[in-house]
């Protein structure tokens, strides 16, 4: 590919960086919910009409340690989209390097849902940073606010890059909680990243205006590291009652102002989850 069409393919690239893709009939994790279908095709659909084209796929708590449904999804599409594993502490190098090669750059640890890590995640991290280090992977964390000084000392220890999920658990009543926000900032100060997503996730509701000034306070600390996404299918919304996929942007237009939306969902998407081997750069 040349350099002029290099240039041009980014120009036209949007970014959704954390959605979910589902099959019904997959065997889930006892204790959770059971999803209902969502697959690529329907996300590619819907969110073709805001111009998406490149998706992060997360995996699911559900699944736990599981990949196939989201290996089948980025198999539909190779070099297109870009994958978040998650990984057992034990697992070989075959596997991680089937899995790199598939698009997957990252793995999670969820310390919320349910079916998330079980029990304090620092050995497992420990036992999995030699790997993640060798193949530039990131390390994305589903967290309560609570937990942002942890992950501050985890990142100082691991040297890895945090991907923070969902604005880093941060909620309004957080805005002044300022031991909260010297962790957040000892993160951006050392590289991490953060999601501007699933807003409904942080005691809000559409059109999420209590979170606007939280919104803003995050992205003056992390800049060109804070990445949008819609975090489809929205599976804690009963059926029926999910919002738009419209919705889930313009609450970061409205709090953020028009011209932020195209660094995070274009640029700043594209330094995080390309790298040289890619097709497309």
């Amino acid at each position: 590919m040349s350099a002029r069409s290099a240039v041009s393919d980014a120009a036209l690239e949007r970014w959704d960086c954390h959605v979910h893709v589902f099959e019904a009939q997959a065997p889930v994790q006892a204790g959770h919910y059971q999803p209902a279908d969502a697959p690529l095709q329907t996300l590619q659909s819907t969110a073709s009409a805001l111009g998406v084209n490149r998706l992060v796929l997360v995996q699911p708590s559900v699944y736990g340690h599981d990949h196939q449904v989201m290996l089948r999804a980025l198999a539909r599409a190779p070099g297109q989209h870009r994958g978040v594993a998650v990984l057992p502490p034990d697992i070989s190098d075959t596997p991680w390097d089937e899995l790199h090669a598939a698009g997957v750059r990252g793995t999670r640890f969820n310390l919320v849902s349910p079916v998330g890590h079980a029990g304090p995640p620092w050995a497992d991290l420990a036992r999995l940073a030699p790997g993640l280090r060798a193949r530039g992977w990131h390390v994305q964390w589903y967290a309560r606010a609570e937990d942002l000084p942890r992950l501050a000392q985890a990142q100082e220890e691991t040297k890895l890059r945090f991907v923070l999920d969902h604005m880093a658990g941060l909620q309004a009543h957080h805005l002044h909680q300022e031991p909260l926000w010297q962790a957040l900032a000892a993160l951006a100060s050392r590289g991490a990243w953060v999601k501007l997503s699933g807003w409904y996730r942080l005691g809000s509701v559409f059109p999420y205006t209590d979170l606007y000034p939280v919104a803003l306070r995050v992205h003056q600390l992390f800049g060109r590291r804070c990445l949008w996404g819609s975090d489809w299918p929205h599976t804690s919304f009963a059926p029926g009652t999910a919002p738009t996929y419209a919705d889930l942007v313009h609450p970061v237009q409205a709090a953020l102002g028009e011209t932020a939306m195209s660094p995070l969902w274009g640029a700043n998407a594209r330094s995080l989850y390309l790298d040289e081997s890619s097709p497309y750069v």
